[in-house]
């Protein structure tokens, strides 16, 4: 695993030790970073359960100002707390230990929106509809933002929830597919 692009190309990133996490490949965080960015002019990320904290570390390399990394399991916290400091982001990290589910919660009553969330639950997890709901209902994305869901490719996302509309969905083999998220355009 390595950064794939931006201010820190290259630079190796630890895996979270154990088969608990599954990280995401270096092809498909590739591809997945060419349909949203590539790049980006500053911005906030939201990495929920984060593992290795691949993803935000990568939108943090690409132009991100500020990534929010959330993951329960110690191993994942020390090992997102690793990758920070190799990659010298832990100034521009918030990293929580806590259930997704209660950091969107607490996000909710601080008013905060991300422009990148992405959302990689284990794949036989059932967060993603009522956590895009959470993120539609209380604004926790930006005009201009992206929701991304990785899921197992037997499940089949809504293709809109409130405001949010799937704008794509990549599958990557039989078992991920990514479905991309963002605000429908207003009907002046």
């Amino acid at each position: 695993m390595r950064v794939i692009s931006g201010e820190r190309k290259g630079t190796r990133l630890k895996a979270v030790p154990g088969s608990a996490t599954r990280p995401t490949t270096d092809k498909v965080k590739e591809s997945l970073f060419n349909i949203i960015g590539p790049y980006f002019a500053g911005g906030d990320a939201l990495d929920l359960y984060a593992g290795s904290g691949g993803l935000g570390i990568e939108a943090l390399s690409r132009g991100c100002d500020h990534a929010v990394f959330v993951d329960k399991q110690t191993k994942a916290i020390q090992t997102i707390q690793e990758n920070l400091r190799v990659t010298r982001y832990e100034a521009n990290a918030t990293i929580l230990r806590q259930d997704a589910r209660q950091v969107l919660d607490q996000l909710i009553t601080s008013g905060r929106a991300f422009k990148l969330i992405f959302m990689d639950p284990p794949y036989h997890a059932a967060e993603h509809e009522t956590f895009l709901q959470l993120i539609e209902a209380n604004h926790l994305l930006t005009d201009n933002g992206v929701v991304v869901c990785e899921h197992g490719s037997e499940a089949e996302l809504p293709e809109r929830v409130g405001r949010l509309e799937k704008i794509k969905v990549q599958r990557y083999s039989d078992v991920i597919t990514i479905s991309f998220y963002e605000y429908a355009p207003t009907e002046e």
